[in-house]
């Protein structure tokens, strides 16, 4: 019999952790504030951006959104972090993607100043990951390590299997991994023999952004899967890449779509703003 792992009740539980905290942190004088700049009027992108806004209000953290339009040049946006950088009011800074094809995405994200950077984009920060010696890590690895603490499952020695090598889930994640003293292997399109990997894994990662990808002939008994994907089924339903309804049974642990890793990747960016927060007041 498997267990759900409820992304929500693990995002309240931290969220109420963070309000606490931040309320301390006031208390001191340092008042925690999240800059979220939105470019253009992609309708995904405004949802995520009010849902952060809302996230902010929750535990206290003050928000401000920086709403610049769709011919905005990398320079003008360039030139507005620079501005936040030295705000102290500002401990973290969004920008959210994707921006508008005229902008350089790799310039904007390498100008945010590395202690600003909370979603832990910039090189600096990703090199920090790297070596194990970081003060926040990418949200949506750091908000899986956060459930497998809250749910008990042990990570040291054992054996975690990422499906997936983007430089925002798939490749911080075996680094933390690797931190929690995981045996890490990194599967991506080009590995053979996925099949065989795959069922060696006693913490199984599903970053891949194929609907229904994993299937049960993929897992070991017992194992726990972690799914990262936000697809669309033949149906246009909401799903991951794990075929839930074939793979749970196999499981110790999984996350639904939605419902699981979701919701964690919001809080794991208040906890980042908290810690900035923290660090540079």
């Amino acid at each position: 019999m498997y267990t759900k792992i409820d992304g929500k009740e693990v995002s309240a539980a931290v969220r109420g952790q963070i309000a606490r905290q931040v309320q301390e942190l006031k208390e001191k004088g340092v008042e925690p504030g999240l800059a979220v700049i939105i470019v253009g009027n992609d309708p995904a992108s405004r949802v995520y951006v009010n849902n952060k806004k809302k996230a902010c209000e929750q535990t206290g953290i003050n928000s401000f959104e920086y709403a610049m339009p769709e011919d905005t040049t990398t320079e003008e946006l360039i030139s507005l972090i620079e501005k936040l950088n030295k705000d102290d009011k500002v401990s973290g800074i969004l920008c959210q993607l994707p921006v508008p094809k005229q902008i350089d995405e790799k310039k904007v994200l390498n100008s945010i100043d590395p202690k600003k950077d909370v979603d832990a984009f910039h090189p600096v920060n990703s090199g920090k990951v790297m070596i194990g010696d970081y003060s926040f890590a990418p949200c949506t690895p750091a908000g899986m390590i956060e459930m497998l603490k809250y749910y008990n499952i042990p990570i040291e020695g054992k054996h975690c299997v990422v499906i997936g090598r983007s430089n925002i889930v798939g490749k911080p994640m075996a680094m933390l991994m690797l931190k929690n003293n995981a045996t890490v292997t990194v599967c991506h399109s080009k590995t053979a023999n996925l099949k065989e990997i795959t069922k060696q894994a006693d913490i199984l990662v599903a970053a891949v952004g194929k609907p229904k990808f994993v299937t049960a002939d993929m897992v070991k008994d017992g194992a726990v899967v972690l799914d990262v994907g936000m697809d669309r089924d033949e149906n246009g339903k909401l799903c991951g890449d794990v075929d839930f309804a074939d793979v749970c049974e196999k499981t110790s642990f999984i996350t639904p779509v939605p419902g699981g890793v979701g919701p964690m990747t919001i809080t794991m960016l208040l906890k980042n703003t908290l810690l900035a927060a923290e660090n540079n007041g």
